[in-house]
């Protein structure tokens, strides 16, 4: 099994609904995005995806987030805009980007901060 991984990052701002603490009031984050990707094969030129595409799809996923108020970007509109949720939905998004036999999501970790991050996969 081989395992790729790409960082994206974007700029926004989020305020989290029913926190108690600073959090509550809308603040913002320069947002790092780890994408990880499996393959159980290379292809016919030894490599299981092109970097560049796998960055390509990530930008095009995470466009909508980048300089928003996270709030009023549906999903978050309804969910709380966490760190957790935030992966989740990256998640989500590219694996119905990576629809392919030979590659699947592996994992999502998100940074708000350079020591704080959350991290969605599925068993």
């Amino acid at each position: 099994m081989y395992e790729l991984s790409i960082e994206v990052g974007f700029a926004a701002a989020h305020q989290l609904r029913g926190y108690k603490g600073k959090c509550e009031n809308m603040h913002g984050h320069n947002w790092r995005v780890q994408i990880s990707v499996l393959a159980e094969r290379l292809n016919e030129i030894d490599i299981a995806m092109d970097f560049h595409d796998l960055k390509k799809m990530a930008q095009e996923v995470i466009a909508p987030l980048d300089h928003a108020f996270l709030n009023e970007v549906f999903p978050f509109t309804e969910k709380n805009p966490s760190s957790e949720n935030i992966a989740k939905w990256i998640f989500d998004s590219m694996k119905k980007k990576i629809n392919n036999g030979n590659l699947r999501m592996a994992a999502v970790t998100v940074w708000e901060s350079e020591n704080a991050s959350a991290s969605y996969y599925e068993d």
